[in-house]
């Protein structure tokens, strides 16, 4: 599969129906899904893989996984609505080896191959992204994870990953774009630059 076509089928998917702002639930773009999977498949890190997606809203990057030939994926999402979509997005594609587990990231205990996840950006509740990292470098050696792309942000991810046993070894920026769906949202369709990053245990 290329990876355009793999953007388009994440595109498809059906998103958030009521997406809930103090959770940051925007769903993530399927060209941005199919960077971060593309990047995570040419290392060697999805294929026959056991995969963990923390977060995973409706099912975005946990069915992409599946695509690019996944073993086993763990959709892991405290959002039962959410969940519930995720599950119908991954029948829609006759996709039956995703396990989804209704919990919070910090009740997962699982050790996978490789994390993949979008965990909040902090926005709405600063710090929001730490249980997910913490999670992820709990549960697994390997790591992407999709960040903002701000100066402060950054120096932040540096110095949690180093002082989490953690190195970033690739960090690629891209567009990100979230459309209106909160009563704060002043724009039709907001840009925004984000980092994908792989983290590896150093």
């Amino acid at each position: 599969m290329k990876k355009k076509h793999l953007a388009i089928i994440l595109s498809n998917l059906r998103g958030f129906e009521e997406p809930k702002p103090e959770l940051e639930q925007y769903r993530t773009p399927g060209n941005v899904a199919a960077e971060l999977l593309w990047l995570a498949h040419s290392l060697g890190e999805i294929e026959g893989k056991v995969i963990a997606d923390l977060g995973a809203g409706t099912g975005v990057l946990s069915i992409g996984a599946s695509l690019m030939g996944a073993k086993k994926v763990y959709a892991v999402e405290k959002d039962k609505k959410a969940l519930k979509i995720a599950v119908e997005n991954a029948r829609a594609l006759n996709i039956n080896n995703i396990e989804f587990v209704e919990a919070s990231v910090e009740d997962f205990n699982v050790k996978v191959d490789t994390v993949i996840m979008n965990p909040p950006f902090g926005s709405q509740n600063p710090k929001a992204d730490r249980p997910f990292l913490l999670k992820a470098f709990e549960i697994s050696d390997v790591v992407y994870s999709i960040h903002l792309a701000k100066e402060e942000v950054r120096r932040f991810i540096e110095a949690f990953v180093k002082d989490n046993g953690f190195k970033i070894t690739h960090r690629l920026t891209l567009t990100f774009e979230i459309p209106a769906q909160f009563f704060f949202h002043r724009k039709r369709l907001e840009r925004i630059l984000v980092d994908i990053y792989r983290f590896e245990r150093d």
